[in-house]
Protein backbone atom coordinates (compact mmCIF):
# COMPACT_ATOMS: atom_id res chain seq x y z
CA UNK A 1 0.00 0.00 0.00
CA UNK A 2 1.05 3.49 -0.85
CA UNK A 3 0.80 6.06 2.40
CA UNK A 4 0.36 8.87 -0.29
CA UNK A 5 -2.66 7.68 -1.95
CA UNK A 6 -4.02 7.19 1.66
CA UNK A 7 -7.64 9.05 2.09
CA UNK A 8 -6.75 12.10 4.73
CA UNK A 9 -9.86 12.81 6.50
CA UNK A 10 -10.21 16.48 7.95
CA UNK A 11 -13.50 16.87 10.20
CA UNK A 12 -16.29 15.42 7.61
CA UNK A 13 -14.21 16.11 4.40
CA UNK A 14 -12.15 13.22 3.58
CA UNK A 15 -9.42 13.75 1.05
CA UNK A 16 -8.72 10.64 -1.71
CA UNK A 17 -4.85 11.00 -1.36
CA UNK A 18 -2.47 12.85 0.16
CA UNK A 19 -1.40 14.49 -3.10
CA UNK A 20 -2.72 18.19 -3.66
CA UNK A 21 -2.22 21.09 -5.56
CA UNK A 22 -0.67 24.45 -3.93
CA UNK A 23 -2.00 27.62 -5.04
CA UNK A 24 -0.56 29.14 -8.16
CA UNK A 25 -1.65 32.76 -9.52
CA UNK A 26 -2.47 32.06 -12.74
CA UNK A 27 -3.10 36.23 -13.89
CA UNK A 28 -5.47 35.63 -16.14
CA UNK A 29 -9.03 37.65 -15.13
CA UNK A 30 -9.84 40.66 -16.12
CA UNK A 31 -8.63 44.15 -14.53
CA UNK A 32 -11.53 46.27 -14.46
CA UNK A 33 -15.09 46.01 -15.29
CA UNK A 34 -18.11 43.79 -14.54
CA UNK A 35 -15.55 40.54 -14.73
CA UNK A 36 -13.02 42.02 -12.28
CA UNK A 37 -11.42 39.53 -10.33
CA UNK A 38 -14.07 36.39 -11.90
CA UNK A 39 -12.64 33.47 -13.02
CA UNK A 40 -12.59 32.29 -16.09
CA UNK A 41 -12.44 29.35 -19.20
CA UNK A 42 -8.57 29.15 -18.31
CA UNK A 43 -9.00 28.61 -14.92
CA UNK A 44 -11.44 25.41 -15.59
CA UNK A 45 -8.91 24.07 -17.71
CA UNK A 46 -6.09 24.73 -15.32
CA UNK A 47 -8.04 23.23 -12.44
CA UNK A 48 -9.93 20.92 -14.06
CA UNK A 49 -7.00 19.27 -15.77
CA UNK A 50 -5.31 18.73 -12.23
CA UNK A 51 -8.85 16.81 -11.22
CA UNK A 52 -8.74 14.78 -14.33
CA UNK A 53 -4.81 13.94 -13.44
CA UNK A 54 -5.60 12.76 -9.90
CA UNK A 55 -4.90 15.59 -7.20
CA UNK A 56 -6.81 15.32 -3.93
CA UNK A 57 -7.02 18.22 -3.09
CA UNK A 58 -6.87 21.39 -5.40
CA UNK A 59 -6.63 25.02 -4.71
CA UNK A 60 -7.83 27.89 -6.26
CA UNK A 61 -4.69 30.56 -6.39
CA UNK A 62 -4.41 33.50 -3.86
CA UNK A 63 -7.77 35.71 -3.84
CA UNK A 64 -8.10 38.81 -3.01
CA UNK A 65 -10.68 39.46 -0.38
CA UNK A 66 -11.02 43.01 -1.89
CA UNK A 67 -9.84 44.61 -4.97
CA UNK A 68 -6.55 46.33 -3.78
CA UNK A 69 -6.07 43.25 -2.17
CA UNK A 70 -4.65 41.85 -5.50
CA UNK A 71 -1.17 40.73 -6.14
CA UNK A 72 -1.73 41.98 -9.82
CA UNK A 73 -4.71 43.70 -11.42
CA UNK A 74 -5.03 40.20 -13.03
CA UNK A 75 -5.48 37.86 -10.02
CA UNK A 76 -8.78 36.33 -8.58
CA UNK A 77 -11.45 38.30 -6.57
CA UNK A 78 -13.88 37.20 -4.22
CA UNK A 79 -15.73 40.05 -2.78
CA UNK A 80 -19.10 39.87 -5.07
CA UNK A 81 -21.54 37.43 -6.64
CA UNK A 82 -20.43 37.16 -9.79
CA UNK A 83 -17.13 36.01 -8.69
CA UNK A 84 -18.91 33.77 -6.61
CA UNK A 85 -20.76 32.31 -9.26
CA UNK A 86 -18.02 31.80 -11.65
CA UNK A 87 -15.75 29.91 -8.50
CA UNK A 88 -18.80 27.52 -7.94
CA UNK A 89 -19.28 26.80 -12.05
CA UNK A 90 -15.36 25.37 -11.52
CA UNK A 91 -15.90 23.66 -7.86
CA UNK A 92 -18.61 21.49 -9.51
CA UNK A 93 -16.24 20.22 -12.48
CA UNK A 94 -13.73 19.47 -9.22
CA UNK A 95 -16.25 17.97 -7.35
CA UNK A 96 -17.44 15.70 -10.55
CA UNK A 97 -14.08 13.83 -10.91
CA UNK A 98 -13.57 13.27 -6.97
CA UNK A 99 -11.31 15.83 -6.57
CA UNK A 100 -11.81 18.37 -2.57
CA UNK A 101 -11.91 22.10 -3.90
CA UNK A 102 -10.32 24.68 -1.73
CA UNK A 103 -9.59 28.58 -2.35
CA UNK A 104 -6.84 30.45 -0.87
CA UNK A 105 -8.22 33.82 0.69
CA UNK A 106 -5.83 36.25 0.70
CA UNK A 107 -4.80 40.24 1.03
CA UNK A 108 -1.18 41.15 -0.70
CA UNK A 109 -0.46 43.60 1.42
CA UNK A 110 2.63 45.86 0.36
CA UNK A 111 3.54 43.61 -2.17
CA UNK A 112 0.22 44.76 -4.24
CA UNK A 113 -0.11 46.41 -7.31
CA UNK A 114 2.20 44.67 -9.66
CA UNK A 115 2.31 43.45 -13.07
CA UNK A 116 1.67 39.76 -14.21
CA UNK A 117 5.16 37.52 -13.69
CA UNK A 118 5.85 37.51 -16.96
CA UNK A 119 5.63 41.35 -17.70
CA UNK A 120 8.72 43.19 -16.41
CA UNK A 121 9.02 40.05 -14.31
CA UNK A 122 6.08 41.16 -12.10
CA UNK A 123 7.02 44.96 -11.50
CA UNK A 124 5.12 46.98 -9.19
CA UNK A 125 3.00 49.57 -10.88
CA UNK A 126 2.78 52.75 -9.38
CA UNK A 127 -0.59 54.28 -8.92
CA UNK A 128 -2.46 55.18 -11.56
CA UNK A 129 -0.11 52.88 -13.98
CA UNK A 130 -1.67 50.45 -16.17
CA UNK A 131 -4.45 49.65 -13.23
CA UNK A 132 -2.28 49.95 -10.50
CA UNK A 133 -2.74 51.49 -6.84
CA UNK A 134 -1.86 52.41 -3.30
CA UNK A 135 -0.81 49.21 -1.75
CA UNK A 136 -1.20 49.15 2.42
CA UNK A 137 1.10 47.15 5.01
CA UNK A 138 0.85 47.05 8.76
CA UNK A 139 4.01 49.80 8.29
CA UNK A 140 5.38 52.46 5.59
CA UNK A 141 8.13 50.21 4.83
CA UNK A 142 8.22 49.16 1.29
CA UNK A 143 9.30 45.65 0.15
CA UNK A 144 12.16 46.53 -1.99
CA UNK A 145 14.28 49.53 -3.47
CA UNK A 146 11.78 49.55 -6.38
CA UNK A 147 8.62 49.47 -4.31
CA UNK A 148 6.01 51.74 -3.40
CA UNK A 149 5.96 52.53 -0.05
CA UNK A 150 2.64 51.50 1.29
CA UNK A 151 0.16 53.56 3.42
CA UNK A 152 -0.09 52.10 6.96
CA UNK A 153 -3.30 50.55 8.15
CA UNK A 154 -5.11 52.24 10.92
CA UNK A 155 -7.42 50.40 13.62
CA UNK A 156 -10.25 50.79 11.69
CA UNK A 157 -9.01 49.65 8.64
CA UNK A 158 -7.94 46.54 9.90
CA UNK A 159 -11.31 45.83 11.62
CA UNK A 160 -12.86 46.27 8.21
CA UNK A 161 -10.63 43.89 6.19
CA UNK A 162 -11.03 41.15 9.51
CA UNK A 163 -14.77 41.58 8.57
CA UNK A 164 -14.10 40.66 4.68
CA UNK A 165 -12.08 37.87 4.97
CA UNK A 166 -14.52 36.47 6.70
CA UNK A 167 -17.38 37.71 4.19
CA UNK A 168 -15.04 35.86 1.46
CA UNK A 169 -15.31 32.77 3.42
CA UNK A 170 -18.64 32.60 3.93
CA UNK A 171 -18.88 33.47 0.10
CA UNK A 172 -16.38 30.39 -0.32
CA UNK A 173 -18.71 28.25 1.27
CA UNK A 174 -21.93 29.34 -0.84
CA UNK A 175 -20.05 28.68 -3.79
CA UNK A 176 -19.44 25.08 -3.08
CA UNK A 177 -15.50 25.08 -1.53
CA UNK A 178 -14.69 22.38 0.66
CA UNK A 179 -11.94 23.86 2.40
CA UNK A 180 -10.60 27.44 3.43
CA UNK A 181 -6.89 28.48 2.98
CA UNK A 182 -6.02 31.96 4.68
CA UNK A 183 -2.78 33.02 3.31
CA UNK A 184 -0.31 34.00 5.69
CA UNK A 185 2.87 33.37 4.17
CA UNK A 186 4.95 34.83 1.49
CA UNK A 187 5.66 38.51 2.36
CA UNK A 188 1.78 39.43 1.65
CA UNK A 189 -0.69 41.02 4.35
CA UNK A 190 -0.58 38.45 7.08
CA UNK A 191 2.66 37.84 7.42
CA UNK A 192 3.57 41.29 6.96
CA UNK A 193 2.27 41.66 10.66
CA UNK A 194 3.74 38.75 11.96
CA UNK A 195 7.27 39.64 10.68
CA UNK A 196 9.27 41.90 12.93
CA UNK A 197 10.95 42.35 9.57
CA UNK A 198 8.20 44.45 8.16
CA UNK A 199 5.97 45.09 11.21
CA UNK A 200 7.27 48.38 13.02
CA UNK A 201 3.77 49.27 14.19
CA UNK A 202 3.98 50.39 18.24
CA UNK A 203 0.34 49.83 19.27
CA UNK A 204 -1.53 46.46 19.79
CA UNK A 205 -0.84 45.02 16.36
CA UNK A 206 2.76 45.27 16.40
CA UNK A 207 6.00 44.70 19.22
CA UNK A 208 5.98 41.29 20.53
CA UNK A 209 4.97 38.43 18.97
CA UNK A 210 1.31 38.61 20.86
CA UNK A 211 0.82 42.10 19.02
CA UNK A 212 2.31 41.30 15.36
CA UNK A 213 -0.05 38.29 15.78
CA UNK A 214 -3.44 39.38 16.53
CA UNK A 215 -4.43 40.65 13.22
CA UNK A 216 -3.53 37.09 11.73
CA UNK A 217 -5.65 35.17 14.94
CA UNK A 218 -8.65 38.51 14.33
CA UNK A 219 -9.22 36.41 10.92
CA UNK A 220 -8.99 33.27 11.66
CA UNK A 221 -11.50 33.74 14.24
CA UNK A 222 -13.80 35.27 12.28
CA UNK A 223 -13.54 33.24 9.08
CA UNK A 224 -13.72 30.07 11.85
CA UNK A 225 -16.83 31.60 12.68
CA UNK A 226 -18.22 31.92 9.40
CA UNK A 227 -16.55 29.05 8.00
CA UNK A 228 -19.21 25.73 8.89
CA UNK A 229 -17.64 23.62 11.61
CA UNK A 230 -18.02 20.17 9.99
CA UNK A 231 -15.38 21.64 7.12
CA UNK A 232 -12.04 22.19 7.56
CA UNK A 233 -9.60 25.37 7.52
CA UNK A 234 -5.97 25.30 6.57
CA UNK A 235 -3.62 28.07 6.75
CA UNK A 236 -0.49 29.07 4.88
CA UNK A 237 2.79 30.17 6.71
CA UNK A 238 6.06 31.12 5.47
CA UNK A 239 7.68 29.37 8.37
CA UNK A 240 10.75 31.85 8.33
CA UNK A 241 11.49 34.73 6.36
CA UNK A 242 15.62 32.92 6.14
CA UNK A 243 16.90 36.31 8.06
CA UNK A 244 17.30 34.86 11.76
CA UNK A 245 18.10 31.75 10.54
CA UNK A 246 21.42 32.94 8.87
CA UNK A 247 23.81 34.04 11.76
CA UNK A 248 25.40 36.03 9.06
CA UNK A 249 22.88 38.02 7.95
CA UNK A 250 21.66 39.43 11.32
CA UNK A 251 18.40 40.68 10.63
CA UNK A 252 15.37 39.99 12.82
CA UNK A 253 12.54 38.15 11.04
CA UNK A 254 9.81 35.59 11.51
CA UNK A 255 11.71 32.09 12.57
CA UNK A 256 10.79 28.61 12.94
CA UNK A 257 10.61 28.81 16.79
CA UNK A 258 7.77 31.32 16.14
CA UNK A 259 6.39 28.97 13.77
CA UNK A 260 5.44 26.56 16.23
CA UNK A 261 4.49 28.83 19.20
CA UNK A 262 1.82 30.27 16.36
CA UNK A 263 1.06 27.23 15.65
CA UNK A 264 -0.42 26.11 18.20
CA UNK A 265 -2.45 29.18 18.64
CA UNK A 266 -3.97 28.27 15.53
CA UNK A 267 -4.92 24.66 16.20
CA UNK A 268 -6.75 25.78 19.25
CA UNK A 269 -8.70 27.75 17.19
CA UNK A 270 -10.24 25.43 14.83
CA UNK A 271 -7.72 25.31 12.01
CA UNK A 272 -6.87 21.74 11.04
CA UNK A 273 -3.87 21.74 8.93
CA UNK A 274 -0.51 24.22 8.30
CA UNK A 275 0.30 24.39 5.21
CA UNK A 276 4.10 25.12 5.52
CA UNK A 277 6.06 26.95 3.41
CA UNK A 278 8.91 29.79 3.71
CA UNK A 279 10.46 32.97 2.33
CA UNK A 280 8.83 35.75 0.60
CA UNK A 281 8.82 38.44 2.74
CA UNK A 282 12.70 39.92 2.51
CA UNK A 283 13.78 39.92 -1.43
CA UNK A 284 17.18 39.62 -0.43
CA UNK A 285 16.76 36.53 1.88
CA UNK A 286 19.68 34.18 1.86
CA UNK A 287 18.11 30.65 0.72
CA UNK A 288 20.09 27.49 -0.68
CA UNK A 289 16.92 24.75 -2.75
CA UNK A 290 17.46 22.16 -2.36
CA UNK A 291 14.63 18.95 -3.15
CA UNK A 292 12.25 19.01 0.34
CA UNK A 293 14.39 22.24 1.56
CA UNK A 294 11.18 23.58 3.42
CA UNK A 295 9.90 19.96 4.70
CA UNK A 296 11.74 19.98 8.27
CA UNK A 297 10.05 23.02 9.11
CA UNK A 298 6.35 21.33 8.38
CA UNK A 299 8.00 18.22 10.08
CA UNK A 300 8.96 19.99 13.25
CA UNK A 301 5.56 21.58 13.81
CA UNK A 302 3.77 18.48 13.31
CA UNK A 303 6.28 16.65 16.13
CA UNK A 304 6.00 19.78 18.39
CA UNK A 305 2.72 20.58 17.93
CA UNK A 306 0.45 17.62 16.84
CA UNK A 307 -0.96 19.71 14.48
CA UNK A 308 -1.35 18.06 10.66
CA UNK A 309 0.59 19.88 8.40
CA UNK A 310 0.99 19.92 4.50
CA UNK A 311 4.78 20.11 3.01
CA UNK A 312 6.27 21.89 -0.02
CA UNK A 313 9.10 22.97 -1.42
CA UNK A 314 11.06 21.13 -4.82
CA UNK A 315 8.81 17.92 -4.19
CA UNK A 316 8.91 16.62 -7.65
CA UNK A 317 9.72 12.71 -7.49
CA UNK A 318 6.68 9.93 -6.58
CA UNK A 319 9.22 8.30 -4.49
CA UNK A 320 10.29 11.08 -2.79
CA UNK A 321 6.82 12.31 -1.53
CA UNK A 322 5.67 8.94 -0.66
CA UNK A 323 8.55 9.22 1.86
CA UNK A 324 7.30 12.55 2.97
CA UNK A 325 4.73 10.70 3.94
CA UNK A 326 5.15 7.34 4.85
CA UNK A 327 7.70 8.79 7.42
CA UNK A 328 5.09 11.15 9.37
CA UNK A 329 7.23 14.19 7.94
CA UNK A 330 4.07 15.60 6.75
CA UNK A 331 0.32 14.11 5.98
CA UNK A 332 -0.06 15.44 2.50
CA UNK A 333 2.53 17.09 0.06
CA UNK A 334 1.37 20.21 -1.74
CA UNK A 335 2.62 20.60 -5.76
CA UNK A 336 3.57 23.65 -7.76
CA UNK A 337 5.44 23.61 -10.62
CA UNK A 338 5.63 20.05 -10.93
CA UNK A 339 1.82 20.08 -11.65
CA UNK A 340 2.40 22.74 -14.17
CA UNK A 341 4.92 20.61 -15.64
CA UNK A 342 2.76 17.33 -15.34
CA UNK A 343 -0.63 17.65 -15.17
CA UNK A 344 -1.40 14.43 -14.19
CA UNK A 345 1.77 13.58 -12.25
CA UNK A 346 -0.52 12.15 -9.50
CA UNK A 347 -2.15 9.40 -11.78
CA UNK A 348 1.40 8.82 -12.61
CA UNK A 349 3.10 8.42 -9.17
CA UNK A 350 0.47 5.99 -8.26
CA UNK A 351 1.16 3.61 -11.29
CA UNK A 352 4.71 4.19 -9.87
CA UNK A 353 4.08 3.61 -6.06
CA UNK A 354 1.39 0.07 -7.04
CA UNK A 355 -1.59 2.64 -6.03
CA UNK A 356 -4.71 2.94 -8.52
CA UNK A 357 -4.63 5.59 -10.52
CA UNK A 358 -7.90 7.68 -10.24
CA UNK A 359 -8.60 8.18 -13.86
CA UNK A 360 -12.36 9.46 -15.02
CA UNK A 361 -14.33 7.12 -16.85
CA UNK A 362 -13.71 8.91 -20.38
CA UNK A 363 -10.00 8.04 -20.05
CA UNK A 364 -10.40 4.37 -19.38
CA UNK A 365 -8.60 3.95 -22.21
CA UNK A 366 -5.49 4.83 -19.70
CA UNK A 367 -5.64 2.61 -17.02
Amino acid sequence: MSALFEPLTLRSVTVPNRVWMAPMCQYSAAPEGPEQGVPTDWHLAHLGSRAVGGVGLALFEATAVRPDGRISPYDLGLWNDRQQEAFARINHFLSQWGTVPGVQIAHAGRKASTERTWVRRGAPLAPGEDHGWQPVGPSPVAFSDASTTPDELTREQIRELVGQFAESARRAHEAGFRTVEIHGAHGYLINEFLSPFSNRRTDEYGGSFEGRSRFALEVVDAVRAVWPDELPLLFRISATDWLSENAEDGREGWTGDDTVRFAKELHARGVDLLDASTGGNAPDARISPAPGFQVPFAERVKRETGMPVGAVGLITEPRQAEDIVASGRADAVLLGRELLRRPYWPNEAARELGAEPRWPEPYHRAV
